[in-house]
């Protein structure tokens, strides 16, 4: 049991490793996708600079609290984007009958699903909220904690995005609401949760997981709390569980598209 979860995980870490190999064969656009990327964030700070000229703080945040939530936010989407890129379009997967060629690979279908495509510009992403944290709040404690927090982000994001996609094995048209909850999450995720009240905090934290993926463990780096950070930690493993829960019962229903395709 123990040697084919090891055989697992090591497939999969040679697929994503495979999947950025690919994308640096053209090295130029490689960099150029990854420093557009950073450049492209960065533009946001002038917002954030001009509101705390205009005011000491925002929904309870400081000018460095927002950097530590904009950081997070962009490590966290980043490392679910490079490693588990194709979750966010499994919806396409199954409306459309693509799921066949995974179903006849040895490896387990949701992990081949999960890390057959990496997004090159997620890497820019990654890096440009470690910057974040180093210019504006470093520290060696917080440092360790934002690594963690980016991961436990990153599962969080994955699967909520493996849960609405699975949606999908039921409803027709369940991208549209998939896409719209996962875009909401992240809009909601560059704004401090003090300035959402009573209906939309409840969404933020019990409906749309952003509040544990990011909001949270925010509060932790500023303030440590070893009792919320075990919250954050058990909560993305339930939903981890849940998501794949769901996606094994939706697959029983998945109908074949027929396709004639394989993968190498």
């Amino acid at each position: 049991m123990l040697t084919a979860v090891k055989n697992q995980v090591r497939v999969c870490a040679l697929s994503v490793k495979y999947n950025i190999m690919r994308e640096m064969l053209n090295k130029v656009t490689f960099l150029t996708n990854i420093l557009f990327m950073m450049l492209n964030n960065a533009t946001f700070i002038v917002q954030w600079v001009i509101l705390f000229r205009l005011r000491e703080d925002i929904g309870g945040y400081t000018m460095r609290e927002m950097m530590l939530l904009w950081g997070l936010t962009a490590s966290s989407f980043g490392l679910s984007h490079i490693l588990f890129a194709r979750v966010f379009s499994l919806s396409d997967l199954i409306i459309n009958g693509k799921l066949d060629s995974y179903l006849v690979q040895p490896k387990n279908v949701l992990l081949g699903v999960m890390t057959s495509a990496t997004s090159t510009s997620s890497i820019g992403d990654f890096l440009y909220g470690l910057a974040l944290l180093c210019v504006f709040c470093f520290s060696l404690k917080r440092f360790f904690l934002f690594l963690l927090f980016a991961a436990t982000g990153a599962v969080i994001m994955t699967a909520f995005a493996l849960l609405m996609g699975s949606l999908s094995f039921w409803l027709v048209r369940a991208d549209m609401l998939g896409n719209n909850m996962i875009n909401t999450m992240i809009g909601f995720s560059t704004y401090p949760d003090g300035i959402f009240k009573s209906g939309a905090r409840f969404l933020i934290y019990y409906i749309i997981p952003v509040g544990m993926a990011v909001y949270k463990p925010v509060h932790i780096m500023v303030s440590f709390d070893a009792g919320e950070l075990l919250s954050v930690l058990g909560f993305a493993a339930g939903l981890s569980a849940l998501s794949v829960f769901v996606f094994y019962r939706g697959l029983r229903r998945y109908s074949s598209g027929n396709l004639m395709e394989a993968r190498i």
